[in-house]
């Protein structure tokens, strides 16, 4: 079975100025690219952080980062009988196919070393996620990922992601 794909949407965009994940990149919004990019490696794709928008919620309110995005993409797929969720933030519109066949072919939950956003991470681990929260623990994903044992699995190149403005139009052309 495929898993659940999940994109994180929930940030501030503070360096960016703007909604990044509306930012068009070749006459197409980030989160487009994304959804397109996850959407042959997945059965389904929802957006995390972004509830009014038709997607769902952080998990377990906003402001936690994409742990809180992560949280609530593992509680959908749980909810959906899906034993697992993709996960790749908003930001990066450019991610090669390659990339995403390893990281789902991956046995287990991991995150790229390059890039801890991006991961495939058990759907059963939503309670887990939900304790490790409430701990008051530190909400970044290396952190949730050494506390279940996730592995990092090593990309071996970098993957662009967008943090500013002018990333948009450094980025394009970044792979061939």
């Amino acid at each position: 079975m495929k898993p659940l794909g999940a994109i994180l949407a929930g940030g501030q965009a503070r360096r960016f100025g703007s909604d990044k994940a509306l930012a068009e990149l070749d006459g197409r919004a980030l989160i487009d690219h994304v959804a397109a990019a996850l959407g042959p490696h997945c059965d389904g794709v929802i957006l995390c952080g972004r509830a009014g928008e038709g997607g769902i919620p952080d998990r377990p309110a906003p402001g936690l980062g994409p742990l809180g995005g992560l949280n609530a993409a593992l509680h959908a797929a749980a909810g959906r009988g899906v034993g697992r969720v993709l996960v790749a933030p908003c930001d990066t519109p450019l991610l090669p196919a390659a990339l995403l066949e390893a990281v789902v072919g991956h046995a287990g939950s991991g995150f790229v070393a390059q890039l801890p956003v991006l991961g495939i991470w058990d759907a059963g681990l939503a309670p887990l996620c939900d304790a490790y929260i409430a701990s008051g623990a530190r909400t970044s994903m290396k952190a949730w990922g050494a506390h279940i044992g996730a592995v990092a699995i090593d990309w071996g190149a970098p993957i662009p992601n967008i943090n500013s403005s002018s990333d948009l139009s450094n980025v394009t052309g970044f792979f061939p």
